[in-house]
């Protein structure tokens, strides 16, 4: 059953007022009327002025409680002080939506702020929503709804625009409108005191006009709502976020040093890889990536073909590709077959293609065919300079007809002008995006292209714990909570090396010694060579104040390096804390690379794991790689890969490849820390030695702090691990085993053979249509979940094999936070099993475990099983008020 969605009142309004609508040109009020009538508003529409009868033929009221309609959406346009009181009347007039134009909130400083804090609080006693303040408003072309202050209108189209800048929504519109592009929605947020991203965003999710989304974003107010909404938007829309505020100053830099070298934007960009976004960087991209997806540009991998006439631009996108890390297609023998026999002996024999500057329209025709043909082209650049035998026109129209029928993108440049505009109106009417110069045209593909990358990541759902040899969990905790009690936040390094070897990863042994003597009995017991460094928590890097002595092979040379090391020490770092020297043995390994694996704790996004070289290097070393929490094996060698350590990681100036199964292990573990261990605000393993025979951590410093306790044990990461620790199992009546389990990506086939099998009434009384496959986007929706603010548990068997889905239930939270709406089906064969009271035990106890106060759930009033069901259950039905063909039904959860 579909079910309005609460913003529903804001972007679908049946009546609207204008509160400080005026008759006096340029003002908001006046914009504002003036607007809705000349987009054609389909609703009722007032106009809310003490002043005034009329306002451009609209009936005017002196007050919002005046108005003799209940109003869906009202849209405040006057001085800020004005707007607590007039929240207030809106919420006795029982609006539903609110939007604040007005300027003179937050932005303006302390008094403002107070004012904004104010205006919410009295929208919330009356559950009103608000969009603002200082924004510019919103846009529905489809309903004709132009509730803005812009002087330009969107034309009807499929692409959602959330904004927190009303400038950049207003040129964005400016440039769409002649260029033929279109929108579902137009969203501008301004300071974002109520309605934020993420609730815009599972507007948009829902959105059947909706197809894809574009953001621009200036900061987030709530990441893992963020997060939540943007991954589930970019499941099955396409979504284009621009981040401005790409160098944060050195007064908000991140405490470690690796966290420093890395940056916000850095730990942003890592969560919109992972969230399947694509990132640009200019309005210049973003007007490309908006073409193109208007065009319905879908790529489908990264290897390029590129098509030139000339040799020297065909260069200039094979370079500009290389920078980005775009690789050029190999061909395959069938490809260079067909490009041979098409083309002149001295084609370039490889890609870029360059089919010479007498290139005619059939030279063209069948070299782009060729490669689009190809096994290894995942995209083509087809190329043109204006040259003698070549008709720019002509060629222009040739790629439209091979784009016809291709399953791959094309993109094109046409350099030049005169002789080559005509064939850029050619692709332009086409909806093939086209460039005058290589370097655009190779970035559009490689932003697009990530997006195939990106939802490869988005699908990786790890749980907080792998199949691996399971942590000592309550071990580390212990470690932790002994250093706090203490009123300790750093732990010394058998503290940190305890809790590494609590998540089974291999260390190097180390003691303290807080004598030359001891120092001297310890060294012998490791055994010589040993490694001595300072132990202080006042101290990162050791080398740097003379704390580190290696390799030392006799007690003498111990008992000399004791006394040298505290000298030293106390000489750089006079106000350190000194607890000892630590000593650990001579780590020997030949083909040895020195790594760093580190965590830190990202204001926005919380945990994030960092990766890169190590050893001294780490110091000027920026290129250190991020990805957060949690990791599977696929997430981890993608990290791996992705850094620019990885070369070294392979044969290697005559040494052979580490082995990759142990540093994986490794990150898997920290990836498990992060998770199991919220207490922890940076970790840094430096350095992690690995060769061809494995990986030992050689030093580790943790530090830890205090934090509160949550119902959600995983409430300090902004990404949810799969839970795992809900599966179960239940011996049916019949005594047939059945697992109950949360509900994962690779569900996806699951669901879509459980849904057919279904009878037509049961499928009637679950989706109100008896459609015989659920579709792409549906299947999408309800197999890729965020464990955070909605669960799903599947029932399944194993028969011939293979496993079988017999049932589903699964909740929503709501926005209120405080409840959420359930649904189930049952196999038809597996009803009256008691299968269902079993999976809605599960969910109810799941629900309750989390914290929610109410569970609720709409029936279809004739499904006389489902009332009588829920009523055993507990929930109290009634009727709906606005729908006389559904019942509604309660359940509270809590005492």
């Amino acid at each position: 059953m579909k079910e309005k969605h609460y913003l529903s009142p804001l972007l679908e309004p049946k009546s609207v007022g204008v509160i400080g609508a005026s008759q006096r040109e340029a003002s908001l009020g006046n914009v504002v009327i003036r607007n809705m009538q000349n987009a054609g508003f389909r609703g009722r529409l007032f106009a809310v002025n003490p002043k005034h009868e009329s306002v451009l033929g609209v009936p005017c009221y002196k007050s919002v409680e005046d108005v003799p309609h209940r109003l869906d959406l009202v849209v405040i346009a006057v001085r800020a002080d004005q707007v607590l009181s007039i929240v207030e009347s809106c919420g006795r007039a029982g609006v539903k939506a609110v939007i604040i134009m007005s300027t003179g909130f937050s932005e303006t400083g302390a008094r403002g702020a107070l004012l904004e804090r104010h205006v919410v609080e009295a929208a919330r006693r009356y559950r009103i929503r608000l969009l603002g303040p200082n924004c510019l408003g919103i846009m529905r072309p489809v309903l004709g709804l132009n509730a803005t202050f812009a002087h330009v209108s969107a034309i009807k189209g499929t692409i959602g625009l959330i904004s927190q800048s009303g400038a950049l929504c207003t040129s964005i519109l400016d440039w769409a409108e002649p260029n033929n592009i279109g929108f579902s929605a137009v969203v501008s947020l301004g300071s974002s005191s109520d309605i934020d991203f993420g609730e815009v965003l599972e507007y948009m999710i829902s959105d059947p006009r909706t197809e894809s989304i574009i953001m621009y974003v200036e900061g987030i107010r709530d990441a893992r709502r963020f997060m939540s909404a943007l991954r589930g938007a970019a499941r099955v829309k396409p979504v284009l976020l621009i981040k401005v505020g790409r160098h944060p100053d050195v007064s908000r830099a991140i405490r470690s040093h690796s966290g420093s070298m890395s940056g916000n934007d850095a730990v942003f960009d890592a969560a919109l890889r992972r969230a399947g976004v694509i990132r640009l960087y200019n309005m210049g991209q973003l007007f490309a990536a908006a073409n193109a997806l208007f065009s319905h540009f879908r790529p489908r991998g990264n290897r390029l073909a590129i098509v030139t006439n000339g040799g020297g631009p065909g260069v200039m996108a094979a370079d500009r590709a290389a920078d980005l890390d775009i690789p050029l297609s190999e061909f395959s023998d069938g490809t260079m077959e067909k490009l041979n026999a098409a083309l002149p002996a001295g084609w370039s024999h490889g890609n870029p293609v360059d089919i010479l500057g007498d290139a005619d329209v059939e030279r063209y025709r069948k070299a782009v065919q060729a490669v689009l043909e190809g096994p290894n082209v995942d995209g083509v650049l087809v190329m043109l300079t204006p040259q003698a035998n070549t008709d720019p026109t002509a060629v222009a129209e040739a790629v439209v007809e091979l784009e016809k029928t291709a399953d791959k993108p094309v993109v094109t440049c046409w350099m030049g002008e005169q002789l080559v505009g005509p064939g850029r109106k050619v692709f332009e009417a086409a909806g093939i995006p086209t460039f005058r110069t290589p370097e655009p045209a190779v970035e559009l593909f490689s932003h697009l292209s990530a997006y195939y990358r990106n939802q490869k990541l988005l699908m990786q759902t790890p749980a907080s714990l792998s199949h691996l040899n399971p942590p000592s969990v309550e071990s580390a905790r212990l470690v932790i909570e002994t250093a706090l009690a203490e009123r300790r936040k750093v732990l010394n390094s058998m503290e940190s090396k305890a809790l590494l070897a609590a998540f089974r990863i291999p260390i190097a042994q180390t003691v303290v010694a807080r004598s030359a003597t001891e120092a001297m009995v310890l060294a012998e017991e490791i055994g010589l060579p040993v490694v001595m460094k300072i132990d202080s928590p006042s101290i990162i890097h050791k080398a740097d104040s003379g704390g580190v002595r290696l390799n030392l092979g006799s007690l003498a040379a111990v008992r000399t390096a004791y006394q040298e090391i505290l000298e030293e020490v106390r000489k750089n770092k006079p106000a350190a804390t000194i607890n000892g020297v630590a000593i650990e043995p001579m780590i020997l390994k030949r083909n040895g690379r020195e790594l760093v694996v580190g965590v830190r704790r990202d204001a926005v996004f919380g945990p994030v794991i960092t990766f890169g070289e190590g050893g001294n290097r780490v110091v000027a070393n920026r290129d250190m790689e991020i990805a957060l929490p949690p990791l599977n094996h696929y997430l981890v060698r993608d990290l791996i890969k992705s850094s620019r350590v990885s070369v070294l990681l392979g044969e290697f100036r005559n040494m052979p490849p580490v082995n990759m199964e142990s540093l994986e292990f490794v990150l898997l573990r920290v990836s498990e820390m992060v998770c199991e261990l919220p207490w922890i605000t940076e970790l840094e393993i430096n350095p992690l030695i690995v060769d061809e025979n494995g990986a030992v951590a050689v030093d580790a410093r943790v530090t830890v702090e205090n934090v509160s306790p949550s119902v959600d044990r995983y409430a300090h990461m902004a990404i949810h691990p799969y839970p795992s620790q809900l599966i179960t199992k239940w011996t049916s009546v019949d005594g047939v085993e059945v697992t109950i389990r949360p509900i994962k990506p690779e569900d996806a086939e699951l669901e879509v053979e459980f849904v057919r099998t279904l009878s037509a009434e049961t499928k009637y009384y679950r989706f109100m249509n008896t459609m015989r496959e659920l579709p792409p986007a549906m299947v999408a929706r309800l197999t890729q979940i965020d464990y955070d603010r909605e669960m799903a548990f599947l029932a399944t068997i194993q028969e011939g094999g293979k496993e079988v889905e017999i049932g589903v239930c699964r909740y929503a939270v709501n926005p209120d936070g405080e409840s959420c709406e359930f649904a189930i089906v049952v196999a038809d064969a597996w009803q009256r099993h008691g299968l269902a009271r079993k999976l809605m035990g599960i969910l109810i106890e799941t629900a309750r475990n989390k914290g929610i106060m109410y569970m609720n759930g709409v029936f279809l009033a004739n499904n006389e099983r489902m009332l009588k069901f829920v009523q055993g259950l507990g929930f109290t039905l009634s009727n709906d008020p606005e729908d006389s063909t559904v019942k509604i039904g309660v359940l509270p959860l809590q005492d």
